[in-house]
């Protein structure tokens, strides 16, 4: 401190300058010492701080919810296997659902805290205020939707893939120049029908259906060559509800960039942060990858088409 230090220069005292020197060797020697331990405690009381704020924001009971104590999920009914079980999102079964249960463990709500609410696919992404928390429902992060909506980070890598009967031309093709003078569809407002649109590109008209329901019927009913669903979709159509069908090939969008699902926010939702953090903590400790291989398709030699 300089005031002290001055206060003990007295003019006409013989020992002055000594004691100058000696009081400013002492002051020199303490400085360093005082401004280290500023500097190094600071930052260190920063992120303490920030840390604690963090994690006081994502406290169960501080989290910025639709119902006060409740977790609200939303997704569409029928809700499709693999993805859920039994059209039944509520029973943690299949993949979709196995992950929502487990973010909201992370999150500090139990089973029984958890609440579901029917969420048409193309409502889910629609401007505007929101009736749930998040929504989980295969909904591909693209540019265009995050414009209006907010995103978790991705909690599934997909590529789409062409399902169509065995022994049809669409069956059997095996590049995208086979497909050009097909009837292909694909469920509207998905990511399936934008790359049946921007890299098959057929020639003939697309009429897309409303739910996959519709598709697997025409496709059965010969209205159509064939259509487009995420690989894992295609896995259980071909094995289960049409055997005669076959997975023609599988495709990335354009830009070679992997399809990621994330979970769906109101725009400027503050609950995304929370939820990014239970997501990272279920990848970090496998949790993500061991739902993946029980409820999805292990992977399979799938050609990509050209």
């Amino acid at each position: 401190m300089r005031v002290p230090r001055s206060s003990r220069l007295r003019p006409g005292v013989a020992a002055a300058p000594v004691v100058a020197v000696l009081a400013a060797l002492s002051l020199a020697a303490c400085a360093p010492v005082e401004e280290d331990t500023g500097t190094a405690e600071e930052p260190t009381t920063s992120a303490s701080a920030e840390a604690s704020e963090s994690a006081d924001a994502c406290a169960t009971d501080s989290l910025p919810l639709t119902t006060p104590g409740t977790l609200t999920i939303g997704t569409d009914s029928p809700a499709y296997e693999p993805w859920f079980k039994d059209n039944d999102p509520t029973n943690g079964e299949g993949f979709e659902s196995a992950v929502a249960y487990a973010v909201a463990e992370e999150l500090g709500f139990t089973d029984d805290q958890v609440e579901w609410v029917k969420v048409p696919f193309n409502n889910s992404y629609a401007p505007g205020p929101k009736n749930f928390d998040f929504d989980i429902n295969q909904i591909s992060i693209t540019p265009q939707r995050a414009e209006v909506v907010d995103f978790s980070d991705g909690y599934y890598t997909a590529a789409q893939a062409l399902v169509a009967l065995k022994d049809s031309p669409a069956g059997k093709a095996t590049s995208i120049a086979d497909l050009e003078d097909l009837n292909l569809s694909a469920q509207t407002g998905t990511t399936s029908l934008t790359v049946l649109r921007e890299v098959i590109q057929p020639g003939r008209t697309i009429n897309p259906f409303e739910d996959t329901n519709q598709a697997k019927q025409a496709l059965n009913n010969g209205q159509i060559d064939g259509f487009l669903v995420d690989l894992p979709t295609a896995f259980y159509i071909t094995a289960v509800e049409i055997p005669k069908a076959t997975i023609v090939g599988q495709f990335q969008p354009e830009g070679g960039e992997p399809e990621q699902f994330g979970l769906l926010f109101e725009k400027g939702n503050e609950l995304v942060g929370c939820v990014d953090q239970a997501l990272a903590s279920l990848e970090e400790s496998g949790t993500l990858a061991d739902l993946e291989q029980q409820w999805l398709s292990d992977v399979v030699d799938v050609p990509v088409l050209k």
